[in-house]
């Protein structure tokens, strides 16, 4: 008895427990004495091994009912009547009715696991194999429980694999399945594995079995003997403490009058392979393998999608590849598969293919493996569709190509526009003496972007010895600007030469922009002044454009503008006339918006910004030159300053 160990008392127990269908005595342990002591006796009445008498012993409980302990006392007491005097053997007569000749219910003598084919030795193990009786006569229509060789036998097989034992009913149906081996690699779905399946019955563990196409197959391989495997199957699984849906690919191989029934859990390969899947199709690409030795191909699905070729026709091999490719693609296609075989340089090439949709582009990536000599023994790679990245880059391409022709346009533009500009202001900074005045002229464009804005100037003496000073802001800019700026310079110029009043002057000069013959909606601020140098009177009238500052006494202050709106604004404009007198010394600036505002400031801080500097002129100093100075920061402003300096003299 001293090689049976605790631990095989244990197991035991656990196994007598599921047995009986349930957990309450899953933990109890063997008691030593009279357990030993029938297990001694069942091994003496028999020649049985140590664990055949314990196999035994447990089946016998489980049949009655017993626990292991009661079925151990039972079978002792039915032995104290025939004992014989201390020391002598047990009587033959006192053999219980349960233990009939010895023989052998999985077959003859030629049985694989017999001594004329065992691979795994059991025989010189377990030479004993219990009778019919022996194993379950209690059990309706069972065909008995296995021996310790069979048990260890699936112990080390391979895989999830068990051994299914029909339990029938009395009309003969089999009414259950019970597990009586198990590989050390079974899991089933409740996540118990090896030993611990033994004895279980599958309808009491899986009572959801019974009627789907798994238990159908179960009876089908039993009833025709036939191998059955049926499609994968999905349940939940609780392997590895967590449930989840796994799914699993079943098969039961009929054996003496039993099922070896194995199953491979799919989970892992399926979600590779979808994972393989997914990557394929958003990265619109397949693998392509070609065995050069062998002279075959194989594709992925993707593959043939990429080129839109049918599976049915089967993958391209290597050297008819570059068949496929359109146009002068061909020959580059060939040198790189002509030298990857050569030399195994690999190819990455993007070639077009015609297909049925229209001509896609195609990028082949391949590389070879090559034998110890250098010989190509086989090409991997994938084809890719590039054909979206290729057309956006086409696109990108023409549009990098109009931008750069818009480019050239806009400095053609710019340039005719600059040298329109110049005939019209010809001098960035001048002075003048018109009429007894001192006429400082300043132009500073913004120098930003290509185009040229509208602000212009004028200051000439008049016919009847006046002085015409005209300041102007063209809305927009470019060719339009400009081609504006220069019709309302002329037409201003020559209606005040014929002495048109100057409000005149302005509501016709609103009315040529509102019909303009090209039709652009143009639109201009301007000041215009007259100074008659008898009377010493300035006369001006404005379109929306800022007042003058005055410097009179040493004093600046912003006049106060007379009505007026921007040219182009409407057709029924109302323009008045303000007149101020130059006493000697007196000066006067007229000045575009660039002078003055500033981002996200209102007109009355540029106002008060220029009295301010205006008030701040060193003496001696040009009041002109200290405002562009102090105002004018060429980073800080966005459009151009055009200004007029007026100085009365004596």
């Amino acid at each position: 008895m001293a090689d049976v160990t605790q631990e095989s008392d244990d197991f035991l127990a656990r196994v007598s427990a599921r047995l009986h269908g349930g957990c309450a005595r899953a933990g109890e342990s063997l008691p030593g004495a009279e357990v030993e002591q029938a297990k001694g006796v069942l091994m003496a009445l028999s020649g049985a091994s140590a664990e055949a008498a314990e196999a035994e012993l447990v089946r016998r409980a489980v049949r009655e009912g017993r626990s292991l302990t009661d079925e151990a006392r039972t079978l002792l007491a039915g032995l104290r009547p025939h004992e014989a005097t201390p020391g002598a053997g047990p009587v033959p007569e006192a053999l219980p009715p349960a233990f009939g000749p010895v023989s052998d219910p999985l077959g003859p003598a030629s049985d694989p696991l017999g001594p004329a084919s065992d691979p795994l030795g059991t025989t010189a193990i377990a030479p004993w194999v219990p009778s019919e009786s022996f194993e379950g006569a209690g059990e309706p229509g069972a065909a008995g429980g296995v021996d310790g060789a069979t048990v260890r036998l699936f112990e080390a097989l391979p895989g999830m694999v068990v051994l299914l034992t029909p339990l029938r009913g009395p009309g003969g149906d089999v009414t259950d399945f019970r597990m009586d081996a198990a590989s050390a690699g079974a899991v089933d779905i409740l996540g118990v594995s090896g030993r611990d399946l033994i004895g279980r019955r599958l309808l009491v563990e899986y009572p959801h079995l019974r009627g789907t196409p798994l238990w159908d197959g179960y009876l089908t391989a039993l009833a025709t003997s036939t191998v059955w495997s049926g499609e994968p199957v999905e349940m939940e699984d609780a392997a590895g403490g967590v449930v989840r849906l796994s799914r699993f690919s079943v098969r039961a191989a009929p054996w003496r009058g039993r099922l070896v029934l194995s199953w491979v859990r799919l989970n892992a390969d399926v979600r590779d392979q979808r994972r393989l899947d997914i990557m394929q199709r958003l990265g619109n690409l397949g693998w392509a393998d070609w065995d050069v030795a062998a002279d075959t191909a194989t594709w992925s699905e993707q593959a043939y999608a990429v080129i839109e070729r049918d599976p049915a026709d089967g993958p391209v091999p290597l050297a008819e590849l570059p068949r496929l490719i359109a146009g002068e693609d061909t020959a580059g296609l060939e040198e790189d598969v002509r030298r990857l075989l050569a030399d195994g340089t690999p190819v990455d090439r993007t070639c077009r293919v015609g297909a049925p949709s229209g001509l896609r582009y195609v990028r082949l990536v391949a590389e070879a493996e090559r034998a110890a000599d250098g010989t190509p023994l086989e090409v991997r790679g994938f084809l890719q569709d590039v054909t979206a990245t290729k057309r956006a880059e086409q696109e990108i391409l023409a549009h990098e190509r109009n931008a750069h022709l818009q480019l050239g346009r806009l400095r053609a533009e710019r340039a005719l526009a600059a040298r329109l500009q110049e005939a019209l202001l010809p001098i960035a900074q001048q002075t003048r003496t018109l009429a007894g005045l001192q006429v400082d002229v300043a132009y500073r464009p913004a120098e930003q972007g290509l185009n040229v804005s509208g602000d212009w100037y004028s200051a000439v003496e008049l016919p009847d010895g006046s002085a015409l000073l005209v300041l102007g802001d063209v809305g927009g800019h470019g060719l339009d600007s400009v081609a504006t700026m220069a019709q309302l310079r002329f037409t201003a110029k020559g209606m005040a030469v014929t002495g048109t009043p100057l409000p005149d002057i302005l509501a016709r000069l609103n009315t040529v922009l509102l019909h303009t013959a090209d039709g652009h909606m143009n639109t201009a601020t301007m000041i215009m002044a007259r100074y008659q140098p008898d009377t010493r009177r300035l006369s001006w009238v404005q379109a929306g454009h800022l007042p003058p500052l005055m410097i009179h006494d040493g004093l600046p202050l912003i006049l106060d503008r007379p009505a007026g709106v921007l040219l182009g604004a409407t057709p029924d404009p109302v323009y008045t006339e303000a007149v101020v007198t130059l006493d000697p010394g007196d000066e006067l600036v007229l000045y575009t918006d660039g002078l003055i505002e500033k981002p996200g400031e209102s007109l009355d801080d540029g106002f008060a910004r220029l009295t301010a500097t205006a008030a701040a002129t060193p003496p001696g100093v040009n009041l002109l030159d200290h405002l562009l100075a102090r105002l004018d920061a060429p980073g800080g402003r966005r459009d151009d300053i055009c200004a007029l300096h007026i100085q009365a003299g004596a």
